[in-house]
Order: structure tokens, then C-alpha cells, then sequence
């Protein structure tokens, strides 16, 4: 029986705690948000009287009682508006439901995705620069946004160059290490952004300062390197240590470059990568290079994503913005960046190798990869072989020793001698067990592990090269087979012309895009700290409507500038810090991609973004070195999923004969059709009178509704057909025909129509449509299947790849 008493005071005492326990505190965690209000009103006003107006809107929700921290630690206010600031839960969500915000989101950190390359995509190109390149100017304009610059690198040296554009309008901010005079006719600009909020009692200190101790001064050397990937001078006689020596340079060593340093080695801002895509828009930037991006895992809608919101209105000003897609993979379903009006990529393997071959005592040579400046050689003798299960600590499993971990080998049994290591635990990284081994007085480190041998590690002076499985065998078999095996790993030589090239990095992300983010309610999106209204796409479950990633380029292995002082762990004894790194990740494709479209833009100062976009896309190129299909890191062909449509071509960029112009208001369109309210579009867009076209939200129409040079079909039913529209426009010779050549996936019918298209003159359109349908009685399977149409009129091959998702 139930104690009647007892159960009625409890019930009162929870109808006492729970307004005790539920009411906010006086001092609630505050967190920085960002507060997105979609296209400045009114072309974005005075800057004191925005800064005003958001302070104002700011304090409405602060309590009158602690007005004095009400302070913004940024204001956007020219390519866009909004703010960011200290907010509780409940002032954030507060803010959300005014009528001119459209979301307010985290102030998350995001992450650094991180020449021999441009020699081997010309090669690749088949065409000859001189002609070609002779078309290119020095008035393109490429904003990197990332860790800062070293001025000094020869890779910024601007002789030659002629007088900055006029049009310029960016500034050089001074720093305890870095004065206006480091900037040049190379490097036209310089800023950085500080995270340290002072509260203020009118707008004109209204905004937070930047850290006392700020610069634009790069002290990572990530910053450093994509900017002379991108767009670098050519320096001569550089490399690394004695490898990967010859000329360095940029894709458009004759553009521009202005740097925003709104990262650090922890990471970036949202708040301050948005504050620095405005001012690079403001500025007069050309185009933006972006390595950095949210994690896979924790991806956020395109309303909450501060470089999707960003790059949206940059392209509404008609600046290109290029992202890396993440290194995330080989899984699916991990690009990053993936709004369809950035230009995002994948990264691949250029025609160079790292090799460190590893000399057995019984005269046996295995080929391993990696990057060591050793002192070991075939005549200074050998050492010691031993396998890590064999030099196992007291109590440590042998598993853990033959990985490696950290604690699990006995000091005694390993110095001195060459430790052999597995990578059954993806925990424990190659950094790790490299300095497992050389604590524990090896001399050597043989790592077998089929994973990232595709990336060379940088080991330093330590002796270290990495084998896939099958030669792993070979040695673990040798070691077993003898009372006393010997070793050693020479030095690190490089091998150019290594075929097959490009293959897709291990690392790079893979699509298809993950528009489908969102989260699927409101609890779950307070729990991350985000406030919008949730797309309304109850017609569907499926929204992998993205094509990404777009592009594929060089990412593994670049050489280019660093800062002297970098990764000083790595520098080989008696030697000073290079001037130059090798570094991997599509952080160093981005750049890679933004400097290509530099040199288009160059030669066509005319093309929108997307035009732009459109010819590095129909331009690049799906077969290696051998002349055959590009392939995955796994060994099998790549798809789209994998690289877009190809390794980039930017010599054949420039003549592309057709490109595909995708247009702001096809972009708004697209977020009508994945599910924002019309209102909302309407606020992104800036245009008062904004509607959503008919038949919105609709992720099949997404296809179809969006201009773009590549189509995905997300829901491919048998017996019901899909067709997608295209318009293209004629950027090559009068009189033009160019007539269409299929590649059709098994089982899958695809027809064009018409087939033909006919162009009396330059600049005119032409519209086709491609209607896809599973052929009666295929045994098609379910999932993705890839393939293209490619329009040529004998000169010109205009591919656009697609990929349908069958039911």
C-alpha cells in the first residue's frame, strides 16, 4: 500500500525545487554566439550607427542590471549583417525570435584541414603555359583566411610587379612584430582579428579591440603556406632540405594576396573567419581561399555554418570563395564546406614519392615511404632488428607492444636497434609511436600500416619509413627466420615522374555532401546551442542533394613558404629551419584550386564566380599518368564522391567552350526547395519582394532547379524517370555545334535533349534537359552510380558528371 502522507510531501517538495532548480542564475554561462541577419539593409549604412543599432539590439535582452557587459566582439556589416557577442542560452534564444535575425548559432571553433604540383598539372593538361599564361594579369586579388603570413618569405617578394590595383581597399595592420613596410606590391594586405571583448557604453566602443599582443604574423606556418601555394613568386632553388628541390611558386604568382589571420594552432572562430570574409569583401578581394571547416561529425545547416553564410554573400558580391572538403576521409558522407555556392575540394597525390628504403641483413631491399634526414647508410653497418611484440614491457600485452603504445616496450630490448611496429589501433597516430621508439633509445622505426602510406610522415633526423602490409610480411618473416636480423633505413630520396598519379589522398574527405545536417529537432538543436527554424522536408528523409566535392588538386607532399621557426622537432641535426615544408591535407588543394581561379580570372575579368567554377569543373581531368581512370586510395576507380569531376586543368580552364553560369538567385531557390521558410530566404536575400518558387521544399527539384556544372540526382525510382535542366552559355568561337556523348552506369538509361546544341554567336545560351530512368529488367543495385555527359564541338570537351541515387 502506497503511504499517502509520505508521497504528498513529496509531491510538494518538487513543486518547491523545481522553480529553485530551473531558474537561471544570476551569473548563467555566457558563450559567444553569432547573430546572422541575412544582407545588410539599406547596403550596409555608417559603420558607427550599425554598430549601434546591434548594440542596441543587444542590450534588449541583457538585463537592465548588466548592461555594462553588454559589448560586441565583432559587427558585420558590408557583404552582410549581424554581430557576435557574450550571450546566456537565454538571451541567445531571445535574440533568435527578432524579426530581423535569422539565426543565432555557437561561436564554434573550426579546424585547419591540414611544386612540383603545378609542373605536373601542366603536364597533365597536355598544353603548353607560354601562350596561355601570357593571357593572365596581376590585378586578380586572392584573400587567404587562416593563420597569418611571414612576410619575409622570398615566396612574397614583389619584384617586378606593377602598382597595387586602385580598386584596392584593404589596409596593412601594424602588430608588435609586423609594420606596414612588410607588406608589398605582392602583399597587398594584412589583418587579424582579437577574440578579447570590453564592455562599453557607446557604439563607437562598442566592438570588442583586438588582443594587445595581436599581429598579422604567422606562428603556425599554415597561413604561410597556402598563401605562396596560391599564389607565391617564384623562387628558385627551393626545397627542403635537399628535397623536392626546384623552382617554387604559386598557381598565380602574379596576382595579389591579402592575408586575414583569424586562426591560431587551437583552431579559428566562427565569429572571426565571418568577421573576416566581410572585410575581405569589402576590401576588394578577388578570390577567398578557406582551409579550414567544422568537423564532419558535428556539421552544422547551411544557416549556422558562419563559412556557407559568409561565402553565400561574398558570391552575392561576386567574389569566388574555395574551400577544403576535410580530412575526414576515405569514408562517405564526410566533405565539409559542401554549400553549393562554395567551390569545394578533394585532394590527390601528385607524380613525386618519398621513399626510404629499408636494407635487410640478408642483402633483401623493401621500399618504404617517408621523409628522414638519418644518419644511417649502407656503410656506417647495421643495427639491430627487433619486433615490438618481442620487446614487450613487464605486463604490457603484447598487442599494445607491437603497436607501439605509449609504455609498452622494454627500454632494455629496444636501444639501440631498429623497432618493428603494426597499426592495428588507429588511436595511436604515427607521431606517436615515432617518439615512443626514439624514448626508448631506438635507432630506427619500420611502421607497417597500409593506412596514410600514401602521405609520407616527416620523422626528422629520426630513421623511420612506413611499409604497407605485403613487405611488412617480408620482414616480420625475415626477422623469424634468423638468430640475429639486422637493418637499415637509408635517408630519404625523392622520385619524381611515380606513376600512377594523381591518385585521391586517404585523407580527403568524400561526398556526397551531408546537406541532410540538420538537425531533426528542437531539443537537439538547443543542445548544440543553435536557433532557427528547423526546413520543413517532411516530403523526404533523404537530402544528399550536393554534389561535393567539386574539384579535385594536388594536397599531398606540397612544398611551399613556412615559418623559420616551425615544427623545430623535425629540422635534421646541425641544420637551420627551412624556409620551406612539406605539408599535406586539402588544405594545401584549396589554395591549389584559389590560385587556378586566380589565373582564369585573370584572363577573364569578366566571368561571375560560378562561371569560373564552371570552367575549372568541365575542364578537369579523370585519367592518371598511364592513361587510365583515376583511382581511389583503396585501389579502385574514383567516383565523383571522390573528386568531383577530376584533377583540376586550369591551362585548359581557360578555354573551356561552354560554362555553366549558377546565379544568387538560383542559390536562394535552393534553399527554398531544401525546406527554409520563405521568410527566412527573404531575409538572407535582401530583396524585399523575394518568393519561393512554386512547388518548394522539394529535394528533386533541387536538382533540377539549380544551374550547376555537375548533377546529383538524390532519389533515382524504378519506373519513374528524373529529369534535370541545364543552361549553358557559349564562351568560345561563333557558329559553334557541340553535340553530346554519354557515359551511362550500368542499367541506368540517360538521354539528352536535344542532343545537339547550336550557337550562332559568343555569349548566346542553350538549354538542354537529361532524363534518367533504370532500364526495365536492369539488375541495378541500390546506392549511388556515377557517370557524365560531355558536349564537344572538336575542340572543346565540356564534362559534367553526375551521379543518381537508385531506390
Amino acid at each position: 500500500m502506497v503511504n499517502t502522507g509520505r508521497f504528498v510531501i513529496l509531491v510538494l517538495a518538487y513543486r518547491f525545487l523545481v522553480p529553485i532548480l530551473s531558474a537561471e542564475p544570476d551569473h548563467a554561462t555566457r558563450e559567444s554566439y553569432v547573430v546572422y541577419m541575412g544582407s545588410p539593409s539599406g547596403g550596409g549604412g555608417d559603420l558607427e550607427a550599425v554598430q549601434a543599432d546591434h548594440l542596441q539590439m543587444l542590450s534588449s535582452v541583457v538585463p537592465s542590471g548588466e548592461q555594462g557587459r553588454a559589448a560586441l566582439t565583432q559587427s558585420y556589416h558590408h557583404a552582410f549583417e549581424g554581430f557576435a557577442a557574450a550571450l546566456t542560452e537565454k538571451e541567445a534564444a531571445a535574440l533568435s525570435g527578432h524579426e530581423r535575425v535569422v539565426s543565432v548559432f555557437k561561436d564554434r571553433a573550426l579546424q585547419l584541414h591540414t611544386t612540383r604540383s603545378w609542373d605536373f598539372l601542366e603536364v597533365q593538361s597536355g598544353l603548353q603555359s607560354g601562350r596561355l599564361g601570357r593571357r593572365a594579369s596581376g590585378d586578380v586579388i586572392i584573400g587567404i583566411i587562416d593563420t597569418g603570413v611571414w612576410p619575409e618569405s622570398p615566396s612574397f617578394d614583389d619584384a617586378g610587379m606593377r602598382e597595387v590595383p586602385a580598386r584596392w581597399r584593404g589596409v596593412c595592420m601594424e602588430g608588435p612584430d609586423f609594420k606596414k613596410s612588410n607588406c608589398n606590391k605582392k602583399l597587398i594586405g594584412a589583418r587579424y582579428y582579437g577574440v578579447q571583448p570590453e564592455s562599453a557604453s557607446n557604439a563607437s566602443r562598442a566592438v570588442a579591440a583586438p588582443a594587445a599582443t595581436g599581429t598579422p604574423r604567422d606562428t603556425v606556418g599554415h597561413g604561410t603556406h597556402t598563401a605562396s601555394t596560391a599564389a607565391g613568386a617564384v623562387v628558385a632553388d627551393a626545397g627542403y632540405y635537399g628535397l623536392a628541390r626546384g623552382a617554387a611558386k604559386g598557381g598565380a604568382p602574379a596576382s595579389r594576396v591579402a592575408v586575414y589571420r583569424a586562426c591560431s594552432l587551437g583552431g579559428c572562430s566562427s565569429s572571426a573567419v565571418l568577421k573576416a570574409i566581410d572585410d575581405a569583401v569589402a576590401d576588394g578581394v578577388d578570390v577567398i581561399s578557406i582551409s579550414i571547416g567544422m568537423s564532419s561529425v558535428f556539421q552544422s545547416d547551411f544557416l549556422s555554418d558562419p563559412i556557407a553564410l559568409g561565402a553565400f554573400h561574398a558570391h552575392q558580391r561576386g567574389v569566388l570563395v574555395v574551400c577544403s572538403g576535410g580530412n575526414d576521409g576515405p569514408n562517405p558522407y564526410t566533405v565539409v564546406n559542401s554549400a553549393p555556392w562554395i567551390l569545394t575540394v578533394a585532394a590527390s597525390s601528385i607524380d613525386r614519392s618519398f621513399q626510404s628504403s629499408i636494407v635487410l641483413g640478408n642483402g633483401a631491399v623493401v621500399k618504404g615511404v617517408a621523409i628522414n634526414f638519418s644518419n644511417h647508410s649502407l656503410s656506417g653497418g647495421q643495427y639491430p632488428l627487433v619486433f615490438g611484440a618481442q620487446a614487450a614491457a613487464r605486463y604490457a600485452p603484447l598487442s599494445e607492444a607491437s603497436n607501439c603504445y605509449p609504455g609498452s616496450l622494454d627500454a632494455q630490448k629496444v636501444a639501440g636497434k631498429i623497432v618493428v611496429c603494426v597499426s592495428t589501433d588507429p588511436m595511436v597516430s604515427r607521431r606517436v609511436k615515432k617518439l615512443v621508439a626514439e624514448g626508448n633509445g631506438a635507432r630506427g622505426l619500420v611502421l607497417i600500416d597500409d593506412a596514410e602510406k600514401d602521405v609520407p610522415f616527416v620523422a626528422g633526423g629520426f630513421a623511420l619509413s612506413q611499409v604497407g602490409t605485403d613487405a611488412g610480411a617480408q620482414i616480420l618473416e625475415y626477422i623469424n627466420s634468423t638468430k640475429n636480423p639486422t637493418a637499415v633505413i637509408l635517408p630519404t630520396e625523392d622520385a619524381k615522374d611515380f606513376k600512377p598519379a594523381p591518385v585521391v589522398a586517404s585523407f580527403s574527405a568524400r561526398g556526397p555532401g551531408m546537406t541532410e545536417s540538420i538537425l531533426k529537432n528542437r531539443d537537439e538543436m538547443l543542445g548544440v546551442g543553435a536557433f532557427w527554424s528547423c526546413p520543413d522536408m517532411s516530403s523526404s528523409d533523404d537530402r544528399n542533394v550536393a554534389w561535393q566535392p567539386d574539384l579535385m588538386a594536388p594536397g599531398v607532399s606540397i612544398l611551399a613558404a613556412t615559418i623559420p621557426s616551425a615544427e623545430s622537432d623535425d629540422v635534421p641535426p646541425g641544420k637551420k629551419p627551412s624556409a620551406y615544408a612539406i605539408k599535406s591535407g586539402t588544405s594545401m588543394a584549396c589554395p591549389h584550386v584559389a590560385g587556378a581561379a586566380a589565373f582564369v580570372k585573370s584572363a577573364h575579368p569578366g566571368w561571375t564566380p560560378s562561371m569560373i567554377r564552371s570552367a575549372l569543373m568541365t575542364t578537369a581531368t579523370t585519367t592518371n599518368n598511364l592513361g587510365k581512370p583515376v583511382a581511389s586510395s583503396t585501389g579502385a576507380a574514383a567516383t565523383g564522391h571522390d573528386m568531383g569531376a577530376g584533377e583540376m586543368s586550369p591551362l585548359r580552364a581557360l578555354s573551356p567552350g561552354l560554362v555553366f553560369d549558377t546565379s544568387a538567385q538560383d542559390y536562394l531557390n535552393f534553399l527554398c526547395y531544401y525546406g527554409y521558410k520563405e521568410q527566412q530566404v527573404r531575409k538572407v536575400s535582401g530583396a524585399a519582394r523575394f518568393s519561393c518558387p512554386a512547388g518548394a521544399p522539394s529535394p528533386d527539384l533541387i536538382a533540377s532547379g539549380v544551374n550547376y556544372p555537375s548533377i546529383s540526382v538524390p532519389r533515382l525510382q524504378r519506373g519513374r524517370p528524373a529529369t534535370v535542366a541545364r543552361t549553358a552559355i557559349n564562351v568560345g568561337p561563333s557558329n559553334a555545334t557541340y553535340v553530346a556523348a554519354v557515359e551511362a552506369p550500368p542499367g541506368v538509361t540517360v538521354t539528352v535533349s536535344p542532343d545537339r546544341l547550336v550557337f550562332s554567336r559568343r555569349w548566346t545560351t542553350a538549354r538542354y534537359e537529361v532524363s534518367f530512368d533504370v532500364a526495365a529488367g536492369a539488375g541495378v543495385g541500390k546506392g549511388y552510380a556515377h557517370g557524365a555527359v560531355t558536349w564537344s564541338d572538336g575542340a572543346h570537351s565540356v564534362r559534367t558528371p553526375f551521379a543518381v541515387n537508385v531506390l
